[in-house]
């Protein structure tokens, strides 16, 4: 046993390593030495019968745990391994390592392998699940404030009711495919690699079949429905909604997809919202702004607000209503209602004569203190 190397070191892993990391060590090392791709190589194939000498041992746990005790020695009279060439190889007991998942990755280095075409004849009709379908949706801001239920207009696929959604004229009756005669695969060869790779006639089912007249084959035509959505309170413009099972439908039992509604809240007239935050502003003439006083406002809800107005209010100043904005979507509670000043001052013209008397006597009762102020 002397002249034998450390099973570890011909894979290049560690002592530690799992039966996933042996595999692939092995995978990597066969690809390179097997004697089908390196014809006439002794070395090559020299090489092969140790990595798989190594392998049959390290992915054997029982064999694995007798050679990390007693190494080569204690499994003298059952190691040992012979060539069987491209099929697979044996040894150690009869145990066969099956290459065929080696060269499967080969075959895919070319553009499709035997297990991509395999694959493709196994899922002609594999179950295809629908798409989720987006749809946008404008409502007032008095819809985002109250909620509502709006039934709206959705173009969706469905299934094809002449054909059940196969892409198949019914009755119609199949035909042996004349490019690839049945297989669902043609194949090329490469030198020493037959490759192979689905049919372009048959898309690798190996039949040919004539097409649905409604659906022009896709299983799927366009129908309008009527959809119900749920305008839940307080969203705002890009809120999503999800309505379950309402995209388009799937294929051979697949599931349908989802129908997502993108809310567009029009901008209001008279109100403005920022946030959870609800805006309105209000003129005040300047006697109420000096002398202070109390007025109804509009609100969002139909509803009218008492606010009061305190002497001496100047332009641009903010009265907040806790409470009273627009509905929390994702929490409970509400935002704040807002009042902005606005003092409308009156032009010459607009003014009496007793007015105007009044006026002057204002200017030399007020007195301005500061002229300048930075500004905000």
């Amino acid at each position: 046993m002397a002249g034998k190397r450390d099973y570890y070191e011909v894979l290049g892993v560690s002592r530690n390593a799992t039966q996933d990391e042996i595999k692939k060590a092995y995978r990597k090392l066969a690809r390179q030495y097997h004697p089908d791709l390196n014809p006439n190589n002794k070395e090559a194939e020299e090489k092969f019968k140790e990595i798989s000498e190594a392998y049959q041992v390290l992915s054997d746990p029982e064999k694995r745990k007798i050679y990390d005790q007693f190494c080569h020695a204690g499994l003298s009279g059952s190691a040992g391994s012979d060539f069987g060439g491209f099929g697979g190889f044996s040894g150690f007991g009869g145990q066969r390592i099956d290459l065929e998942d080696i060269f499967e990755d080969i075959f895919d280095i070319f553009g499709g392998g035997r297990k991509s075409q395999r694959e493709s004849k196994r899922t002609s009709y594999k179950r295809e699940d629908g798409t989720d379908l987006y749809q946008t949706l404008t409502i007032s801001l008095e819809d985002a404030y109250n909620g509502k239920t709006i039934t709206t207009e959705v173009p969706r696929y469905v299934i094809c009711d002449a054909c059940g959604g196969t892409g198949v004229k019914a009755g119609s009756s199949e035909r042996v495919c004349p490019t690839c005669g049945g297989r669902g695969e043609i194949y090329q060869n490469l030198g020493f690699i037959r490759m192979s790779q689905t049919c372009p006639t048959c898309k690798g089912e190996g039949v040919l079949r004539e097409p649905c007249d409604v659906c022009a084959g896709r299983g799927l035509v366009i129908r309008k429905e009527e959809v119900k959505v749920r305008i839940p309170p307080g969203v705002d413009n890009g809120s999503k909604l999800r309505i379950p099972g309402k995209g388009h439908s799937g294929r051979f039992g697949g599931v349908p997809g989802d129908l997502w509604i993108i809310i567009n809240v029009q901008p209001h007239y008279l109100f403005e919202r920022k946030g959870d935050n609800l805006y309105i502003k209000v003129n005040l003439s300047v006697w109420e702004a000096i002398s202070g006083t109390e007025i109804e406002v509009p609100h969002i809800s139909g509803k009218t607000e008492k606010v009061k107005i305190k002497p001496g209010t100047q332009p641009g100043e903010l009265i907040r209503i806790p409470g009273k904005g627009m509905p929390k979507l994702k929490t409970s509670g509400y935002g704040d209602f807002i009042v902005i000043t606005n003092v409308v001052i009156p032009s010459e013209d607009e003014l009496s004569k007793d007015a105007k008397k009044c006026l002057s006597k204002l200017k030399e009762d007020q007195k301005i203190q500061t002229r300048f102020e930075k500004p905000e």
